[in-house]
């Protein structure tokens, strides 16, 4: 429940419907850059007030999408804190199948996250795998690629941080910016070296076609070697884009999260929604799905990865923790008396 006070002029009006939709979306400390009129004050909630059910298959791309249609925000029609308590009890549950994972040490876990820039990529791997250990996951955030790894093909360098088998690996920015951030500066080909690309007009479609083959082919076959796989799009809306840079304009201590080419590369948002849309109708496979997932609200965004992530993996299972040794197990009791006895 909320307490409201309204300060607006007198021919100033307010839906409050859809005010207050917005609010169990967004949370009220979010409320006051959508409106400035409005001062919102967070009282207790009432207690029957229950988080809408979820199906995961909802955001997962099974047939040619349009992201126009893809919803940016996601309405679980409760508060910010019950969805952020939610999403603690998913992730602890997360945490401890990992450590199954682990010591099952027959899959990798291999989880993909794109979005265009302020989407929430660094804080969604920070929140959904906080209470990981360490020792079974690995971060990779790939920048633009160095000379080594220029002299080899683009997907070289993805393919040795492959995670280990009883390991997570997560791809800040993945492979997929080879058909992405190129698409749109296609100069950036040039730099690889490719034979028979001599000039940008020899970058026709079918190179386009080749790559998304390339791709599906690369993961196909890490795939039925034990990884499994999930790329999660963090799907945001322009009118967030901008509330979100700005922040960063205003928020001394978000001053350094600022580019000058952030903005010229929100000039081009359409190209890139294209670039992405064409990129996961081509790429969403059985074996290494896409989700699109709504980003404008980061609470229910890493609420539903986190989801997403636990529901699918319970579903494997064979993975449990080994069982002792035949040898080892039968020796339990003298081992026990050893330690006993020092």
């Amino acid at each position: 429940m909320y307490k409201l006070l309204l300060l607006k002029p007198s021919n100033y009006s307010i839906n409050l419907q859809a005010f207050f939709t917005c609010i169990r979306s967004i949370g009220s400390r979010n409320i006051k850059r959508y409106n400035p009129y409005i001062y919102v004050d967070r009282i207790k909630m009432p207690k029957d007030l229950q988080m809408k059910r979820i199906k995961i298959d909802d955001f997962k791309v099974k047939s040619s999408i349009q992201l126009t249609n893809r919803p940016t925000l996601l309405d679980l029609e409760t508060d910010e804190k019950s969805i952020e308590k939610e999403h603690r009890r998913v992730r602890k549950k997360l945490g401890k199948l990992q450590d199954t994972l682990y010591a099952h040490g027959k899959y990798a876990v291999l989880v993909c996250i794109q979005g265009m820039d302020t989407a929430g990529k660094d804080s969604m791997i920070r929140e959904v795998f906080k209470d990981f250990n360490s020792r079974g996951v690995v971060v990779h955030s790939f920048k633009v690629p160095t000379p080594l790894e220029l002299g080899h093909d683009y997907l070289w360098r993805h393919y040795i941080a492959l995670p280990a088998k009883g390991k997570f690996g997560i791809f800040n920015r993945t492979h997929y910016e080879n058909v992405l951030v190129t698409r749109v500066h296609p100069g950036y080909i040039m730099g690889e070296n490719i034979p028979g690309i001599h000039s940008i007009a020899d970058i026709k479609e079918d190179f386009w076609k080749q790559r998304f083959e390339q791709i599906n082919n690369f993961e196909e076959h890490i795939a039925k070697n034990g990884t499994i796989i999930f790329k999660f799009f963090l799907h945001l809306s322009k009118d967030e884009q901008k509330n979100r840079l700005l922040r960063r304009l205003i928020k001394e201590k978000k001053y350094w999260k600022f580019s000058p080419g952030d903005l010229k590369e929100r000039k081009l948002w359409d190209q890139y929604q294209q670039c992405y849309q064409e990129a996961i109708n081509n790429t969403s496979k059985v074996h290494a799905p896409w989700y699109t997932i709504p980003a404008d609200d980061k609470a229910s965004a890493r609420y539903l990865v986190a989801r997403i992530l636990f529901d699918t993996l319970k579903t494997y299972k064979d993975i449990k923790e080994p069982d002792l040794d035949e040898e080892i197990k039968a020796n339990l009791e003298m081992y026990r008396k050893q330690l006993n006895e020092e």
